[in-house]
Formats: structure tokens, C-alpha cells, sequence
């Protein structure tokens, strides 16, 4: 199984896809966005994701109870207020768009209503992410779908009924290239939330590409989640931890996530094949092996007895699993002390 976004072959097949996500750590600056995809492409990110929503189109506003937060990293604020400093604003779209095609890194968005997505088509993105908290709005993946662009569902929360009802709304509305992410949607989130033997039945259960959404704070989740197949990364990108942004602290910065892009890739090339044989790195150790080596000078028509062969390094003589089959075979010829057991030597 496999989809392709912006011409990158993505499965288990290829190496890593590693996406960083943007999200709000521009800190309302659009020269801080278009930095932050600079230094995503020099850390060897594939993409970088950013998200498209206005405050009044992700949420009401509203200081009621139902809209305020409470606990975590944006304790006391209401959802509205959250938003109104998270969003990029959409006239920064277009300039982002074009800043990383002069990259060369594809960038794409998370959608959170149908004219973000209009906005997002105007702009030819490439593909669709729907977030873990957009997982349940099948009318939103509906309308994504029905671009035929590639899609990637985050689902975080949902339960196995909800992320099959999100995918079956997707492939009924023109969908054919989706992956899904397995996700824990705290921020950030603990690594034993993670589950990550998950993934390998999500794998054989949904039968999609799937891969991770990693909200903890370092790379040993995300790196881990390769060798149980996950062929999807998605972490937080950020400049600088201590930015004061609403995700600056739970987010990689450049170090880090370079990295985690050479971590991933090289998690990949090391799961390679099933493969019992010689490796190219072993060649030249084979001779360092234990083999059958002659304890004392013997002459010729002696018969060997425990004791004048032992199994040592290195691996010039008989493999140590002939040592009980030498003892009581007669010499053919002398032999010195220090040199190998060959059959050359022995009495068929």
C-alpha cells in the first residue's frame, strides 16, 4: 500500500515521510513562517504543514463555560482567544505557498472548514491533512475528499467505529490516495500514552498507509513507531522552544528535528529484509571465527587425542562442530602446534 503527494512515493516500502507542522509557532509573523520552512527543508523534513482556519470559522466567540479551557498549556483562555493568536492569517497563504516552492519542500494544510479549503484549492495544495479534532466532522472530509487530492487523518480521540466511519466518508467522496495517523492528542502528550504496538494493527485492520503524530517531547516515540511501521512522521516544528508561542514548547527545534529525520530514515534502512546470510560488513570478521586448531606437535600416524586440538580464534582450520568426530583419527602427516586441523591432514 502506498499514495504519493507532490510526486513522493509514501509507504512502508520508502523511507520515512517526515512533516513538520507549523501550526501556530509562526507567532504572528509571517518572516518567522517563511524562516521556519527554510530551516525545515535544511533539516531534511519532506514537508511542512500549516493550518488554515479563522477563529470565527474553528470556533464561536464565546465566554460561556462550554468555551473556556481549563488545565494544560492555555489554561483560563477561551477558545476564541486561542485561535485568534494561533490562525495564519490568509493572506499569508499565497506568499507561504510560493516561499516553499522556492524552497523545494512541499508544504500543505489542515482545513477546518469548507472555504478553507477553497481558499487552499485557489493555491493548488498538493494534499489534505484533517486533524484528530476534525476526525468526527464527516462532512469537512467529505468536501476535502471530493478535491481527489491525497488525504491524511490524524485520530487522536476516535475510537476504531469513528476512524472507520472517517475513512469510509473519504473514500465514498473521491478519496483514493489516504493514510491515516495514529495520535495522541495531549500537548504535549506522555511516550506510554502511545501504545505504539497499535500501529501494526491499524495497518491490517484499515489497510492504509498509517503513520504517527507525536506530541511528546523528543524524538525517541517517533523514531521507535518506524520499526512498528509507521511510514508517516508529523511533529511540531518550532524555532525556539522558549519562543512563548501557544505550541513553541512541545515542538522540535531545528537540531531536533534534523535529528529526527536522519533518526527515521536511518530506523527504516535498519528493519531492511529477512536475511540469515553473510552481510557485506561481516566479510572480512569471518576469519576471526573459532575453528579447530592442533595444542601440540604431533607426528604422522598419531592418533588425536582430547586435548591436542581445541576451538579457538581465528577461523583458519575445521568449524568446531567436527571436534568430537577428530578425536581418534590418525595423522597422515606431522603436524606443528599453532597450525589448523585440515581434513588434508587426517586419515579418511
Amino acid at each position: 500500500m502506498q499514495i504519493t503527494i507532490d510526486g513522493r512515493v509514501i509507504g512502508t516500502n520508502e523511507s520515512p515521510y517526515v512533516i513538520a507542522e507549523l501550526s501556530a509557532n509562526h507567532n504572528g509573523q509571517l518572516s518567522l513562517a517563511l524562516r521556519l520552512i527554510e530551516e525545515a527543508k535544511k533539516a531534511g523534513a519532506d514537508a511542512v504543514k500549516i493550518q488554515t482556519f479563522k477563529p470565527d470559522t474553528i470556533t464561536l466567540n464565546c465566554d460561556s463555560e462550554d468555551f473556556k479551557i481549563h488545565g494544560g498549556l492555555w489554561d483560563g483562555r477561551t477558545l476564541y482567544e486561542l485561535y485568534d493568536e494561533a490562525h495564519t492569517p490568509w493572506e499569508w497563504h499565497k506568499p507561504i505557498f510560493e516561499h516553499a516552492r522556492k524552497v523545494g519542500i512541499t508544504l500543505f494544510s489542515s482545513p477546518f472548514d469548507p472555504t478553507a479549503i477553497d481558499l487552499l484549492e485557489d493555491l493548488n495544495a498538493p494534499a489534505y491533512k484533517i486533524a484528530s479534532f476534525e476526525a468526527v466532522d464527516l462532512p469537512l472530509i467529505r468536501y476535502a475528499a471530493s478535491t481527489g487530492k491525497p488525504m491524511i487523518i490524524s485520530t487522536g480521540m476516535a475510537d476504531a467505529q469513528e476512524i472507520q466511519e472517517a475513512i469510509d466518508a473519504a473514500r465514498e467522496s473521491g478519496c483514493k490516495e489516504l493514510a491515516i495517523l495514529h495520535c495522541v492528542s495531549g500537548y504535549p502528550a506522555p511516550a506510554e500514552d502511545y501504545n505504539l504496538r497499535i500501529i501494526p494493527d491499524m495497518i491490517e485492520r484499515f489497510g492504509l498507509v498509517t503513520g504517527l503524530s507525536d506530541h511528546t517531547l523528543d524524538n525517541t516515540t517517533a523514531i521507535t513507531s518506524v520499526a512498528m511501521g509507521a511510514s508517516i512522521i508529523e511533529k511540531h516544528f518550532t524555532l525556539d522552544r522558549s519562543g512563548g508561542g501557544p505550541d513553541d514548547s512541545f515542538s522540535l527545534e531545528p537540531a531536533d528535528l534534523a535529528v529526527l529525520c536522519h533518526g527515521a530514515k536511518t530506523a527504516w534502512r535498519a528493519l531492511g529484509k529477512v536475511d540469515y546470510g553473510q552481510k557485506a560488513s561481516e566479510k572480512g570478521n569471518v576469519k576471526y571465527r573459532r575453528s579447530l586448531y592442533f595444542t601440540k606437535t604431533l607426528a604422522c600416524g598419531a592418533k588425536i587425542k582430547a586435548g591436542d586440538i581445541r576451538s579457538v580464534r581465528p577461523g583458519f582450520g575445521l568449524s568446531p562442530k567436527f571436534l568430537d568426530q577428530m578425536i581418534g583419527r590418525t595423522l597422515i602427516r606431522e603436524v606443528v602446534a599453532g597450525t589448523p586441523v585440515l581434513p588434508c591432514d587426517i586419515k579418511d
